[in-house]
C-alpha cells in the first residue's frame, strides 16, 4: 500500500516576515532604528490628530493612536521591501551569474530573456548574455569589458544578420564610465524606446533562436545561487 505523502508546509506570513527583516538588516545595520522610529513617528501623528479634532475625547485619542499605529507599521513594511530589493542588488553585485538572474526575473512581459547565457568565455568565466522585447534586442556583457568585446561582437553580428533594422543595444555590467551597475540593469532596459511591434519581436526571437549555440555542455558561470541572492518577500 502507496504511502501517503502529506503536502509541504509553506512558512507562514511571519516567518517570511522574520526573513525578510534578517536578509535585509544583514546588508543595512541601522533598520531596526528606522523601523522603529516610522512606527513611532505614525503613532505620534495620530495622537495629534486625536487632540486636533474636537471634540477631544479619550476614546478618540486612542483611536487615532491604533490608526497611526497600523499605519506606522504599514509604512515600516513598505519601507523594509524596498530595502530588501537594494539588498538583493548590493549581495549580487560583482557575482557570476547575476546578469541573468536579473534579466530572467525583473524585466517582466514585454521582454523575453534567460538566465542562461548565450556566449561564454571557459577560461575567464566572462558571459554575454541576450534580452529580446519591443526596444529591440539587448545584449549584455558581464565581466572584463576587455575580454568581451569578441563575445559581445559576434553575438550582435548574428542578429543583425537575421534580424535586420531592429535596433540592438549593447550594455557592459560594472562601474566604470560607460557601465552600468546591476541594480539599474533592469531600469536601464525597460528605459529602451519601443522600436518593433509584437509580431515583428515573435518573428525576431524565432530567428535568433534559430541561430544561437546550444550552450548545455559548456561551463555555466558558478558563484550564484538564485533561490538564495531573491529577497524574500512576506505573502
Amino acid at each position: 500500500m502507496a504511502r501517503s505523502t502529506a503536502p509541504e508546509k509553506r512558512p507562514g506570513f511571519f516567518s517570511q516576515l522574520s526573513t525578510l527583516y534578517t536578509f535585509t538588516q544583514k546588508a543595512f545595520r541601522w533598520l531596526p532604528f528606522l523601523l522603529a522610529g516610522i512606527v513611532l513617528l505614525g503613532i505620534g501623528a495620530g495622537i495629534a490628530v486625536g487632540f486636533l479634532l474636537p471634540p477631544v475625547a479619550v476614546w478618540s485619542v486612542i483611536l487615532w493612536g491604533v490608526t497611526g499605529l497600523m499605519l506606522g507599521v504599514l509604512g515600516a513594511l513598505m519601507l523594509m521591501t524596498r530595502l530588501s530589493t537594494r539588498a538583493m542588488y548590493k549581495r549580487l553585485d560583482g557575482m557570476p551569474g547575476a546578469t541573468g538572474h536579473v534579466l530572467s526575473t525583473s524585466l517582466g512581459r514585454r521582454w523575453q530573456a534567460s538566465d542562461m547565457p548565450v556566449g561564454v568565455n571557459p577560461k575567464t568565466q566572462e558571459a554575454v548574455y541576450r534580452a529580446i522585447g519591443r526596444g529591440g534586442v539587448v545584449i549584455v556583457g558581464e565581466g572584463a569589458r576587455g575580454r568581451l568585446t569578441r563575445l559581445v561582437n559576434d553575438e550582435r553580428s548574428k542578429v543583425q544578420r537575421v534580424a535586420s533594422g531592429v535596433p540592438v543595444h549593447v550594455i557592459y555590467i560594472g562601474h566604470g564610465d560607460d557601465e552600468v551597475p546591476i541594480a539599474k540593469l533592469s531600469s536601464t532596459i525597460k528605459s529602451y524606446p519601443k522600436a518593433i511591434d509584437r509580431a515583428t519581436m515573435a518573428a525576431v526571437i524565432k530567428r535568433v533562436d534559430s541561430v544561437s549555440q546550444s550552450l548545455a555542455s559548456l561551463p555555466i558561470p558558478k558563484g550564484i545561487d538564485p533561490t538564495k541572492a531573491r529577497a524574500p518577500r512576506p505573502r
